[in-house]
């Protein structure tokens, strides 16, 4: 049985403008939540380090666990109704954070505003990749950038803020409550535009055999098995996780690297990571139209070695000139990898399980950021903690080995 939900009438192309205005304000309020902000609030209300990094994390931990059922229900209830549900916990558990008064609420807020990206993160790629086939790789791209742009900003802006409020003395918790008032604004922006932009939409929902429970919970099960059967689908999803594995790392330890080895300052240390994102954000159109047009296994596979050679060789240099260039054919290489990857995923299922795929795709993207960090201070520690050349070419090098198996396994495909 297929339901018909409502459907805009605008063309693919304003819905997808409206979807990047929505994602930009989406994306600019959760990064405005985490970073500097998270932190600095946690360390407020007396955590030590390993707590501040828990609150950090908590929220990845969410989307790990929940996006893939996050994109299985939007094919089951429809990506409209799932995606206004993501931007719900954009625009209302910000407000929560009014009310946080210690360290145990703190955490407990930061997981349930996981739900926001949990939710929000694969519908809303999957609604892109639905729109515009054609051009799957090159939209998909823009979306990202856009919304990578926002993450970009959010984290200037939080502490510009606390800045300025904590200008007269010392921080006080009605400080870092005002700042998630912001939050909670920009969320509501972002809900807002989304009723504006999406009203009226209308799509076609598969149900299996009606709108009965058992039919319900019968097509989430067949989406997931048929997803977890596919190898192509999770060996394109697993160059994703791979890619954000070296991504984590180096967000975690190229700071450590400028500033302990090299004796960079922090601002320094700041524009280098800086240097990365933008590569990234303006090349990942351009690498996105490329693989629209030419295919986008060489693309994935190439992009694999563009991210692991620089890696592998950064530990190796100090002059700030080399690592910048490093820095910036890093970001290159991510945009290569990551402007494919999801498209090819799209381009492997089924149409009426885009949800699900993108969810499982979220969920090894999370899980590869996730434990970056991990592994690369697990290897650091065993090289004594001030080596890291062996430890990120030993990363490089799984990033290569990633590459060599996703060429032997995934067919060449022509788009």
């Amino acid at each position: 049985m297929t339901i018909t939900t409502p459907r805009s009438s605008s063309s693919p192309t304003r819905v997808f403008a409206g979807l990047c205005v929505v994602g930009f304000f989406a994306r600019l309020s959760y990064a405005l939540a985490r970073t500097p902000v998270l932190a600095l609030f946690a360390a407020y209300l007396g955590a030590g380090p390993e707590g501040i990094g828990l609150a950090v994390a908590i929220s990845t931990i969410t989307g790990i666990f929940f996006k893939m059922p996050a994109g299985v229900l939007s094919d089951v209830i429809g990506k409209t109704r799932t995606l206004f549900l993501g931007l719900a916990f954009f625009a209302l558990v910000p407000f929560a954070y009014l009310l946080v008064n210690s360290y145990q609420n703190l955490v407990v807020v930061r997981f349930f505003h996981g739900f926001a990206t949990a939710i929000y993160g694969p519908v809303a790629m999957a609604v892109v990749a639905d729109l515009v086939e054609t051009r799957r790789a090159e939209m998909l791209s823009w979306f990202s950038a856009v919304t990578i742009i926002g993450n970009l900003l959010g984290a200037p802006l939080g502490g510009f803020l606390l800045t300025c409020l904590a200008a007269q003395g010392t921080p006080q918790l009605s400080y870092f409550h005002a700042v998630y008032g912001v939050v909670a604004g920009l969320g509501l922006v972002s809900f807002g535009a989304a009723s504006y932009i999406l009203r009226g939409r209308r799509e076609s929902v598969k149900t299996g055999g009606g709108r009965t429970l058992a039919a319900v919970c019968g097509k989430f099960r067949q989406g997931i098995r048929e997803l977890l059967l596919d190898p192509k689908i999770l060996m394109t999803s697993n160059m994703e996780g791979v890619q954000n594995l070296a991504l984590g790392a180096l967000e975690a330890f190229l700071p450590i690297y400028a500033v302990v080895i090299c004796g960079f300052s922090a601002f320094q240390a700041g524009v280098l990571w800086g240097v990365q994102v933008v590569a990234t954000i303006i090349a990942k159109p351009i690498m996105g139209a490329i693989s629209d047009r030419y295919g986008r296994q060489p693309l994935i596979f190439w992009g694999m070695f563009a991210c692991a050679l620089p890696l592998a060789l950064i530990p190796w240099f100090k002059q700030y000139s080399v690592l910048l260039a490093l820095a910036a054919v890093f970001g290159l290489g991510e945009a290569v990898v990551t402007s494919s990857a999801a498209a090819l995923v799209a381009d492997f299922c089924k149409r009426e399980h885009l949800g699900a795929a993108m969810g499982t795709f979220g969920t090894i993207f999370d899980v590869g950021h996730a434990a970056g960090p991990l592994l690369a201070g697990a290897l650091i520690g065993l090289w004594g903690g001030v080596d890291f050349r062996w430890p990120f070419a030993l990363i490089a090098a799984l990033l290569v080995v990633s590459a060599l198996a996703f060429r032997a396994l995934v067919p060449q495909q022509k788009c």
